[in-house]
This record gives structure tokens, sequence and C-alpha cells, in this order.
């Protein structure tokens, strides 16, 4: 394991009792918490809330060293995949260059963090690549916000394939990185698909752990098979015809009360920072994953055989301060070699979704360049 500076003594966010951790874990990853079906939407300018956009947050940001595109393409099972194809202006297209996909973090389309990770590591002269999981944003999949483990792996795979095609890319380096959600997501899609070549998480939930067992295993068996249950009878409501009915995410308001991580959440999703609606969408239900899909994480183990990855690099990204901080130390030691834990001092969980003062966009590549270009020379 490597630190970038020294660690502090407690994650950002976690020094609360069990009780309490519990309680947000129940209401805003894995709970029964419904949004209004109509009504106006309550962000935070009807709060005291003021965005923070200390650290070089900047996750719309845009490079005069890069042209991006719009690009499409069908994963597997005939489903429209959206991207964004990030290629440096001084790319000489004729020549074979390394690339990397980029996924979006659990309940956001490609235009948070994703973009701006594609943008960065294509100035450094990669061809990126963002995109939108099956569900979300501007892919496929019906109904919308649902929960598929299988499936967002199935969209990186499926991105491998559009990258592979292209003849100013060198299919036997490609190249993968999963914030957040798609941490667990890449890791999963990596254990069957050898053509990724290397993997870096940053900030990586394991989202079948987080929905099962909560923050650090705050989460009884028995508030499990509640959750489950809940899920199950609402599925037979919709079946019937009754509204679909959404959980988790991040709130629409701010109360004197709310959980220290779903104010930092807030602070990304819910303000200029970083909020946005895709076409089609409603902002009432942005981060919502479907009440009834959200328990198949329960049977998603993504860190099961993540020593079969190698001997293909891995690269966990993680804050001194982030509540999420378990889960990269979680498949760090799971891992077979070659691996490394790369802590950044000073960072929680959504601190490295967009603030580049913290992101360390220099080891992402140096990795990328040790095993994607120098591997190949």
């Amino acid at each position: 394991m490597k630190t970038h500076h020294p660690i502090a003594s407690l994650p950002h966010g976690t020094a609360t009792t069990e009780p309490d951790r519990r309680d947000f874990l129940q209401k805003s990853v894995a709970g029964m918490t419904l949004l209004a079906a109509a009504g106006p939407v309550a962000f935070a300018a009807d709060t005291a809330f003021t965005t923070d956009l200390s650290k070089g947050a900047d996750n719309f940001y845009r490079s005069d060293k890069v042209i991006s595109k719009a690009v499409a393409f069908e994963n597997q099972y005939g489903m429209r995949v959206a991207g964004n194809l990030f290629t440096p202006k001084s790319f000489d297209r004729k020549a074979k260059a390394p690339a990397i996909v980029v996924g979006h973090p659990m309940g956001a389309v490609k235009e948070q963090s994703a973009n701006l990770y594609a943008t960065k590591m294509a100035e450094q002269g990669f061809v990126t690549m963002s995109l939108d999981l099956a569900f979300w944003g501007g892919s496929e999949g019906q109904p919308r916000n649902a929960v598929s483990p299988d499936m967002y792996a199935e969209s990186f795979s499926a991105a491998v394939d559009f990258l592979g095609s292209q003849a100013f890319v060198d299919k036997n380096r490609i190249g993968a990185i999963g914030v957040c959600g798609s941490g667990s997501f890449v890791i999963s899609a990596a254990k069957i698909d050898p053509r990724m070549k290397a993997i870096a998480t940053v900030s990586m939930y394991d989202m079948g752990a987080a929905n099962r067992d909560a923050l650090n295993h705050s989460q009884t068996v028995e508030q499990r098979k509640q959750i489950i249950a809940a899920a199950a009878e609402q599925r037979q409501v919709e079946f019937n015809g009754g509204a679909v009915q959404y959980t988790g995410g991040t709130v629409l308001k701010l109360a004197a009360d709310t959980h220290p991580i779903q104010r930092e959440f807030f602070d990304f999703y819910r303000t200029p920072r970083g909020e946005f609606t895709p076409k089609g969408a409603s902002a009432l239900t942005t981060t919502q994953p479907t009440l009834t899909s959200n328990v198949k994480f329960m049977n998603f183990y993504p860190f099961n055989d993540i020593e079969t990855i190698s001997p293909r690099p891995l690269l966990f990204i993680t804050g001194d301060q982030a509540h999420s901080r378990e889960f990269s130390e979680d498949a760090y030691k799971r891992a077979a070699v070659p691996k490394e834990l790369y802590v950044v001092a000073g960072a929680g969980h959504v601190d490295l979704y967009d603030r580049v003062a913290l992101i360390p966009f220099d080891k992402l590549t140096s990795f990328f360049n040790q095993h994607l270009v120098a591997a190949s020379a």
C-alpha cells in the first residue's frame, strides 16, 4: 500500500454512533425512502447550504487540448450504450493508441465525474471514453434507473468492443477506470473480460456489501430481510399497476438533522457543482434507483475471485477521509499482485469525483503509462 500523505485517524463523516450510521445507510443506500411523485424540486436554493468549490472542484471541465464526440453502440443484448469519445488534438490517428474506459458513480451519469476523468486522461495522450451504464443517462434500458449489476458490467465490455473496433486504438492496450459504484462494476467486468489490461478504481463502493451490510457492517441480517420483503411487496404493487417507487440516492433538500454523508453527496448532486439531469429524466429521481430492483445488489459479490484478474494490475485509489475507504481496502486485501492501494490525504469520498487539486491524475497517468504504454514497448 502506498499513502499519498500521512493518514488521518478517522474517516470524515463516520464519527457517529452505530445506530446513526445504520439509519443513514438504511435510508440512503438500501433503504425504503420514497419520493413524492410531483411538486417543485427543492435543491440548495431552499437551504442555507453553500456550494463548496474548493480544491479545484471542476466537474464540467472542458479542455482546449481534447476533441470530444458523442458516440453510441450496442451491447451484447442489443441495447444502446451512450458514451463520449475523447481524443487528444495532437493525436496521430494513423497510430494505434492505448485507450481507457471510464465509468460514472452509481446513480450518476457520464456527465458527472466520468467526463472529467476521461478528459484529463485524454490530455495525457490516451484515447478515452466515458459511458452511461445501462438504464441511466443516454443508454437504453427500462425501467429507467433500474439496478442490474450484470448489465452494468456488460456496459464496460461493450465499451471495450467499441474501442477495439476503432482503427486508431490498439485493442491490446485498453484499460478502465471505475468511480464509486463503477469501481465494483468494472472489477466484475474485468474478472471475465481479459481485454481490460489494467484497472483502476476511485472512491470505490462495493455496491453489494453496501446494500447487504451497510457501512462498517452496521446492518443486521434481519434488517436486510426487512428491506428485501418491502421490495418484494412493492414489486407486486407495480405488477398490479401501481406507480414505480424509488429508493436511496441523494436527498432533495437538507434539514437540520441531515446526515454528514448525505450532505457530502448533496453538495455534488444537488448544487451547480455537479447537478445534471439527463434529457427525458426528472430532477426528482436523479441518483435514485428503482426500489424493486435495488435488491439485486444483495446478490452482487464483485470481490469474489478478484484474485483471478492477476497478472493484470489493479490500482485502488481512496481518500484518507472517505467513508467508503473500507471497500478499497477490502478489495486490495483480496486481490493478487500486481496491486496497489493509493490513499489521498485530505480527501473524502465525493472529493475524488471532481476536486482536481486532490484527484491524483499523475498517479493514474503513471499507472496506465506503465501498464498500457511501456508494457507494449
